[in-house]
Parts: structure tokens; C-alpha cells; sequence
């Protein structure tokens, strides 16, 4: 009898929807040991690694990505408890807060109408059609709230979901280094501006550098999704009047 190749093998296991929550963990877990040996290099975001060698891993199997999603929803299922979660580093910043609160509410809606509004007006210059740039004008909030923006305005949510992820792994390498180049020292911006315009993924990283940064990060990812809510659909109406078509 013949021994089964690794091929087979592997056609037996991904019957199983245990499989995609398992090499979920493994790829984020070697990615972040990864990313502890460069010294938490922001270049080696584990978000990113882990993304890639999934990618890699699905691509050389064959593998559909709704196969792999029947045990990596157990991990997008957490994602609810996770964010509930960041009420408690936030109930421990509590009394600062208090103190900032009419800063930290023009900086929400400062981040909100920028990043919209920049990437519908740099899209609609650029030639794009209409449906991408209503994909575009939520990719700053949580992917929930974007997708269901982006459907309601006539975006495409499936092209938002994935904006929304490259928005979010742009923000969390790049960020960082940004606020070394512009001095910014304080973590309660930081962690303000990291939130806005860079949601969840955003929000991981910047708890790898502070709690206090995280903390606000958390918030700034909350309220930045209900004020897109609210401005999007009306900052689109705006720019659609002023820009040509």
C-alpha cells in the first residue's frame, strides 16, 4: 500500500474546520516571535507576517479562503469580546479623559473628515469610478462599520473589507516611526491619532507600546466608527456637489 503524501495528508485535515483555527494561532505565534527578535521592528508587524504566510500557505495548497474561514471564524469571533475588552485600559485612564475630552472630540472629527474625504477626492482626481471611491471613503473605521457604510453609499463592502485591512497594517508600521520624525512624544496622541486613522490593527500595536497609548487608541477606534457613521454619507453628498465628476 502506498504511504499517503503530504498532499493527502492535507486534504484530510482541512475536512476539518479545526485546521483553520490552528494555523491561524501557528502563523501568529512564529510571527511574533519573529517580531520579538527584530527587536518589535515595526517593519515585522506580526498582523502583517501572520497575513502572508497564510496566504502563502492557502495559495500552495490550494485551499479556498471559505474552507480556511469554517475555523478561523472562532478567531473573528473574538474580535467582539476583544474590543469590549478595551474598556478596561480605558476605565484606567479614565480622570485624563475628563481632562481632554473637547481635544480629543476635534480630533475625531478632524481624522474623520480627512480620511474620508482625502480618499474620495484623491480617487474621483485619479479617475476612479464611483463605486471605488465609496469603497474608499470609510476604510479608516473597523471593518464592520466600513463595510456597512461602503454598502449603503453604493461601495463595493468586499473591496472596503480589504482597504480597510491595508489601511490598518499601513497604520500600525508605519505609525510609529511617523510620530518619531514629527516628535510627537505624548501617548495620548499617539494613541488618538493611531486609532482614527488606523482602527483595530492600529490599536494592537499601539498596546505593544503603552497601555496609556492603547487606551486611547481603543477609544479614538470606537468613536472614529460612530462619527463615520454619521459624517460619511454626508461628506459624500458634500463632495459630490463641489469636486467634478
Amino acid at each position: 500500500m502506498n504511504e499517503p503524501g503530504l498532499k493527502d495528508i492535507w486534504v484530510y485535515l482541512s475536512a476539518s474546520p479545526l485546521l483553520g483555527l490552528t494555523i491561524t494561532l501557528v502563523a501568529y505565534g512564529l510571527a511574533y516571535r519573529l517580531y520579538l527578535k527584530t527587536n518589535s521592528n515595526p517593519l515585522a508587524n506580526p498582523v502583517v507576517t501572520s497575513v502572508a504566510m497564510l496566504i502563502i500557505l492557502l495559495l500552495a495548497t490550494g485551499t479556498s479562503y471559505s474552507d480556511y474561514f469554517e475555523g478561523g471564524q472562532f478567531v473573528h469571533f473574538l474580535l467582539g469580546p476583544a474590543t469590549v475588552a478595551l474598556a478596561v485600559p480605558l476605565y484606567q485612564q479614565f480622570s485624563r479623559l475628563r481632562q481632554l475630552w473637547l481635544p480629543v472630540t476635534i480630533s475625531l472629527f478632524c481624522g474623520v473628515v480627512i480620511a474620508a474625504g482625502s480618499s474620495i477626492g484623491l480617487a474621483r482626481l485619479l479617475g476612479g469610478s464611483m463605486e471605488i471611491q465609496m469603497s474608499l471613503a470609510p476604510k479608516s473605521a473597523t471593518a464592520p462599520v466600513a463595510m456597512g457604510i461602503s454598502e449603503k453609499i453604493g461601495g463595493l463592502p468586499s473591496l472596503t473589507a480589504v482597504l480597510v485591512v491595508i489601511t490598518g497594517i499601513t497604520g500600525a508600521v508605519l505609525g510609529t516611526k511617523l510620530f518619531e520624525w514629527i516628535r510627537v512624544r505624548d501617548d495620548t496622541a499617539k494613541g488618538i491619532a493611531m486609532g482614527v486613522a488606523a482602527h483595530g490593527i492600529g490599536t494592537a500595536r499601539a498596546f505593544q507600546v503603552s497601555s496609556q497609548m492603547g487606551a486611547f487608541s481603543g477609544l479614538a477606534m470606537a468613536l472614529s466608527a460612530f462619527a463615520t457613521a454619521l459624517l460619511v454619507p454626508w461628506l459624500v453628498d458634500l463632495l459630490a456637489s463641489w469636486l467634478p465628476a
